[in-house]
């Protein structure tokens, strides 16, 4: 229902641009401009983008070439479809392109852009990247919070080991948003937010409406007569949202508040491993810190983790899983290097995955949006001769080949995080459990909208055991 009127919207902004300007097409000239399709009046090229915006792009660049101008409505874009293209502006010109476009979604949810994805470059934004890589997701923290990471991934695979005992299938999306759904939140504070099935449901519906509400399309951010004007309904949406985020970090924050004081006045050094809340609190509270943080700053930042790293850590390996599904040879080759690296008689941690890989060429070539053949799932592209690693076709975008977690400035500061979960999850499901689909054995890998690109149809498995790599299962 809400995609009909969102379509009959969308036809009456054309036709009131139809009416108050004459209709003709005609290719604009304007000198220095890259090459651009054929717009129409006021909606320019939206209407060229529907319905996979990343698709249609690619489409546009085999036909205009690596750099194209477009409209996105009244909002002027240059599109960069090459790694050339991409060095230019992520590495050039980059400081012309640090600061990131303003929507009426993101700003309302990050309180007015005071979170770290959104904030404008500056002093304040500088200040956090350095927090980022030194503290809250350096090497130290994340080695401090393996235990975590470690915890949720047994209880993951214990869970899928009872549905493989009872013969049962699994939504394998939503089972792996509520692994890295609790993941996240352990590592912030210190607390599962799906530990029951109503909770769990709760909280990734949370997520998934954060990450539905600022991927999904809104007159007011491209049609500019509509920027005051709330047509699809956006404003009360998006209050309930962050109204339901704000009850839960209230509370959460204020409990970490008052054992911070009980722990200082039972022992002066503190007890335990912090977690991000309390390492942001202390910042907070801090009177020497070179910026100081609101607590509408913490919840801005804890906000983007969660929206950042739950549901594309989760959709990723999905992905993953689905193409391995499909190409049982690719999955028998990464099992045969997994049991030769760790066995069958433990899990796999994390730190056997610079040992594999086979498995980390699959991560990439699953990351992959785009490349010759965009049919072909050969993960072997990512490989030299000898079986290693191409450094020339890294993730983390110092070679402009392959760009998931973006570069330069910028640039995902959570990377390695997201490479341990999603890495790791991939190779425990693959190393414990052969997966079975009903109907013809393969999986349906059509994509569908969204900002985290999701597929379009659950990926409903049977997973059957392959090995018992913990005792205790």
């Amino acid at each position: 229902m809400a995609e009909f009127q969102d379509y009959v919207i969308y036809f009456l902004i054309w036709l009131v641009s139809a009416i108050l300007i004459r209709i003709f097409i005609r290719k604009r000239t304007t000198s220095g401009l890259p090459p651009s399709p054929l717009a129409l009046p006021i909606i320019g090229h939206l209407h060229l983008l529907a319905p996979i915006p990343h698709q249609a792009l690619a489409k546009l660049s085999q036909r205009y070439g690596p750099l194209i101008h477009i409209f996105l409505g009244s909002v002027p874009c240059v599109v960069a479809s090459s790694p050339e293209m991409a060095k230019d502006f992520l590495k050039a010109y980059e400081s012309s392109y640090s600061n990131r476009p303003h929507s009426f979604a993101t700003d309302y949810l990050t309180y007015g852009s005071q979170d770290f994805s959104f904030a404008p470059y500056g002093p304040y934004w500088k200040f956090m990247k350095k927090l980022c890589m030194s503290e809250l997701l350096g090497d130290q923290t994340l080695e401090l919070l393996l235990p975590v990471r470690r915890s949720e991934m047994r209880r993951f695979i214990e869970f899928l080991s009872r549905k493989a005992s009872a013969g049962k299938s699994t939504d394998i999306g939503g089972e792996l948003i509520r692994l890295t759904n609790n993941v996240i939140s352990r590592m912030i504070m210190s607390e599962r937010c799906s530990e029951d099935e109503d909770e769990a449901g709760d909280v990734r519906k949370l997520v998934q409406e954060i990450a539905e509400l600022t991927g999904r399309f809104n007159l007011m951010d491209f049609i500019w007569y509509c920027k005051n004007l709330d047509l699809q309904g956006f404003g009360k949406r998006l209050k309930e949202v962050r109204d339901r985020f704000d009850v839960m970090m209230e509370r959460v924050t204020d409990e970490h508040q008052n054992l911070g004081r009980k722990l200082k006045l039972e022992n002066e050094e503190g007890e335990g491993v912090k977690d991000l809340l309390d390492i942001l609190l202390d910042i907070s509270a801090n009177e020497s810190s070179e910026t100081s943080l609101t607590r509408e700053n913490i919840k801005a930042f804890i906000l983007d983790i969660f929206a950042a790293g739950t549901d594309t850590s989760a959709i990723t390996t999905e992905w993953a899983l689905a193409e391995l599904i499909n190409h049982p040879n690719i999955l028998h080759k990464a099992q045969q290097e997994i049991d030769s690296v760790v066995g069958k008689n433990r899990l796999i941690e994390e730190s056997d995955i610079p040992k594999l890989p086979y498995l980390q060429a699959i991560v990439k070539e699953t990351d992959l949006k785009h490349w010759e053949n965009p049919l072909e799932f050969r993960p072997e592209r990512f490989l030299n001769e000898d079986g290693n690693v191409k450094a020339q076709l890294d993730v983390r975008g110092q070679h402009y080949h392959l760009l998931p977690f973006g570069s330069g400035r910028r640039g995902c500061p959570g990377t390695s995080l997201a490479l341990l979960v999603v890495q790791t999850t991939l190779a425990a499901m693959i190393q414990c459990f052969e997966w079975k689909v009903e109907g013809n054995g393969t999986v349906d890998m059509e994509e569908g909208p969204g900002i985290t690109l999701p597929k379009a149809h659950p990926l409903i498995c049977f997973p059957v055991a392959r090995c018992n790599p913990m005792p205790s299962m």
